[in-house]
């Protein structure tokens, strides 16, 4: 890694966690010197705009959840399994998730929603993403004969996906954990019975 690499993962590590929580028009210019100790120069000598620095702090927030999600997917066994385990995962770091601001792809979403074109670009991308996987999950237990063919996979993932990041919103809103794990109750059952395979 050179120099610039280092400084660049530097300002990212150091920033991430600001941005996800103030969200990119609230941090302010004063915050990003305060959390890395660089100038204005410094910092925007490697990340040529505030955007710019926004999507690679996204990306970088982002990591976490994604290797939560392709540690479910690699789980061997039906789609119900490995969203279950998904489901888990969220559940065990719940407090992590929230301690860091909340999911960073509903804050960046919902902050870049007609402000930052590059950042609602990158969220809209992870979204389709997401979707992708989880509709493609869906696909191969419904080809091996553990999921009804009856469910459409993208209907599916998408509902799939917002009741996880609702859930999130509104139990971090209230500050109350518990709402959470109810929701990751009822997921679950809304798993299995979507995906039940009737016929067995």
């Amino acid at each position: 890694m050179t120099k610039g690499e280092r400084t660049k993962s530097f300002i990212i590590q150091k920033v991430a966690p600001i941005f996800n929580k103030k969200g990119v028009y609230g941090t302010s210019l004063s915050d990003l010197t305060s959390a890395t100790q660089l100038t204005k120069g410094a910092i925007y000598g490697n990340f040529r705009s505030k955007d710019a620095l926004a999507v690679a702090c996204f990306e970088y927030n982002l990591q976490f959840l994604q290797k939560g999600l392709y540690k479910s997917l690699a789980v061997n066994g039906s789609a119900t399994q490995k969203l279950h385990t998904l489901i888990d995962f969220y559940t065990e770091h719940y407090q992590q998730i929230v301690a860091n601001g909340g999911c960073p792809l509903m804050n960046s979403a919902i902050e870049a929603d007609d402000a930052y074109p590059l950042l609602k670009n990158r969220a809209q991308r992870t979204l389709r993403l997401w979707n992708k996987e989880i509709s493609g999950i869906v696909v191969e237990s419904q080809k091996n004969g553990d999921a009804s063919k009856s469910v459409e996979p993208n209907t599916f993932s998408n509902t799939f996906i917002a009741m996880i990041e609702g859930g999130l919103l509104v139990a971090k809103t209230l500050e109350t954990p518990s709402y959470f794990k109810q929701t990751a109750s009822v997921l679950k059952a809304f798993v299995e019975n979507e995906l039940r395979q009737t016929s067995l």
